[in-house]
């Protein structure tokens, strides 16, 4: 009770509580914020396959008669994929058992059961995922699957039709036709998270879709749908993952079992007038670190806890994500100026950026 007393008597004059911070906030001044980079885990995994290279679009381009001609090439490839927390897609990249899928169908799954078209089931034995572009790949102990053709991205127009094919609310392997709307679509899909190159198409994409593949009237793979980013409250508005940025991510995850990218090594919070409130900050814009993983580079470097990262190199950093971008879009082994607010200073350290641990 005395904590709310006081805060009314220092915004005083009839401002309620809130709006004394709000006031507050306001006229602070104004700097810039950065975004964490996210915290990996330590020992590192196996590769699926260290010998793994994507094979290359088919390059025919021969369109089928029509959309049926397409399911029946493509839908022996498709796999419907039954998790602890609910199902999903995925599409047969190698005969021998490699599966593309989303990362968000199989993350924390504890039992994953993938179903081929063929009526036959298996429990998947590998699973490498990257949250970060939402994808992932999952082996079954078999050989002689049906593997899908990929196309190229690159050479898809508006109004060019395509299939989705997959799971969709869990009810098996069904398929809806559409257009592409639109290429090259950037999406925030969370405060943290921001995904690029996707193509729009208003096929329907519905739960249980996610993971399956996108095709051209080839019956080419040309992007993972996500019933995650369909889902944005508009009709006909359905989103895949282009195949051409994909290709880069699931080679990875095949060859060395995580994705390589540059590492800061923090965890940070997005800044608002109750966050500067409550932990007395002296900036009301940048992203304060809530932890700092011991080793990494932002350890060695000396932020801390409370700190405020406000720039990185000559980037202005305005949100969590904003930081992330800027991290991965640097080289590992790079050094780099960060500019960050302590108390009532503004400090500057230059931090060597690593490559990001593997997952356990």
């Amino acid at each position: 009770m005395a904590g709310i007393l006081i805060a009314i008597t220092v915004f005083g004059n009839g401002c309620s509580w809130i709006e004394g911070i709000a006031e507050w906030f306001s006229q602070m001044p104004e700097v810039e914020e950065t975004t964490e980079t996210p915290t990996a885990p330590e020992p590192p995994v196996t590769p699926i396959d260290p010998e793994w290279q994507t094979p290359s679009a088919s390059g025919e381009n021969v369109t089928l008669p029509d959309f049926v001609a397409v399911v029946n090439k493509v839908k022996p490839s498709v796999v419907a994929i039954q998790t602890d927390r609910g199902t999903g897609s995925g599409w047969i990249i190698e005969e021998d058992g490699i599966i593309v899928t989303n990362n968000h169908v199989v993350e924390g799954a504890q039992e994953i059961i993938i179903l081929l078209d063929d009526g036959r089931n298996f429990s998947a034995q590998e699973v490498r995922t990257d949250p970060v572009t939402d994808l992932a790949v999952v082996t079954i102990d078999i050989e002689g699957l049906p593997s899908a053709d990929i196309g190229d991205s690159e050479k898809l127009e508006l109004g060019e039709p395509v299939a989705a094919i997959g799971n969709a609310l869990g009810e098996g392997i069904s398929m809806t036709g559409g257009w592409i709307s639109q290429l090259d679509v950037t999406l925030p899909v969370s405060d943290v998270q921001t995904l690029n190159d996707l193509i729009r198409t208003d096929a329907a994409i519905n739960p249980g879709n996610s993971g399956g593949p996108l095709v051209n009237m080839a019956g080419e793979v040309i992007g993972i749908t996500s019933a995650k980013i369909a889902q944005v409250g508009v009709e006909g508005f359905g989103y895949a993952i282009s195949v051409n940025s994909a290709r880069e991510i699931i080679d990875q995850l095949i060859v060395r079992g995580y994705v390589l990218r540059t590492y800061l090594g923090v965890r940070v919070s997005d800044i608002n007038p109750v966050v500067v409130f409550l932990n007395n900050l002296t900036v009301n814009r940048g992203a304060m670190i809530s932890f700092v993983s011991p080793g990494s580079p932002a350890d060695i470097a000396g932020l801390k806890t409370g700190d405020v990262i406000v720039r990185l190199a000559d980037e202005k950093i305005e949100s969590a994500r904003d930081l992330i971008e800027a991290i991965h879009a640097r080289e590992i082994g790079e050094e780099v100026e960060i500019v960050y607010w302590r108390g009532d200073n503004e400090y500057t350290l230059s931090v060597v950026l690593t490559e990001v641990p593997p997952p356990s």
